[in-house]
């Protein structure tokens, strides 16, 4: 009898572990993170490099979610990544906002950042941002300060 009540124990010890593990997946994924409602407007950003920055990562203001990255193509004309991203149309942005790819948690996830202008003028479904700053890529970095370190 007492060997059977051990048994119980354990056997619910594994599956709130298995539940808690999928729960943390879920959560790393991004799976369970916040969606964007009501209407939204395209824009197009361009950048040298997007690091990992992948479709349906979040874009945000001030750590606010505004929107998500709707496509990433490669533009065969300036060889430059090409994102665009579907923004609430409830948070308008000047036309000289700028965007940058960011880098939030341990994880590395990636997102787009905009930080707006001051212009009186709104961005309208369509329109491009001109002011952009790539991803940073750590391997360039510690590349560059190898190369500096050797120098010295």
């Amino acid at each position: 009898m007492a060997n059977s009540r051990f048994d119980l124990w354990v056997g619910l010890f594994v599956v709130v572990g298995v539940a808690a593990l999928f729960f943390l997946a879920f959560q790393v994924s991004g799976a369970a993170s916040a969606r964007v409602t009501g209407e939204t407007i395209q824009v197009v950003a361009y950048f040298d490099n997007i690091g990992g920055l992948k479709v349906k990562a979040p874009v945000k203001s001030a750590g606010v979610l505004v929107g998500r990255v709707t496509a990433i193509r490669l533009d065969p004309s300036t060889y430059r990544a090409e994102v665009t991203m579907a923004i609430s149309r409830a948070v308008p942005f000047p036309k000289d906002t700028s965007a940058a790819i960011l880098t939030a948690g341990l994880l590395g996830e990636q997102y787009v950042g905009l930080e707006a202008g001051a212009e009186s003028e709104m961005l309208q479904d369509g329109d491009r941002i001109a002011v952009t700053q790539s991803a940073v890529v750590l391997e360039k970095l510690v590349g560059q300060f190898l190369v500096q370190r050797s120098a010295e």
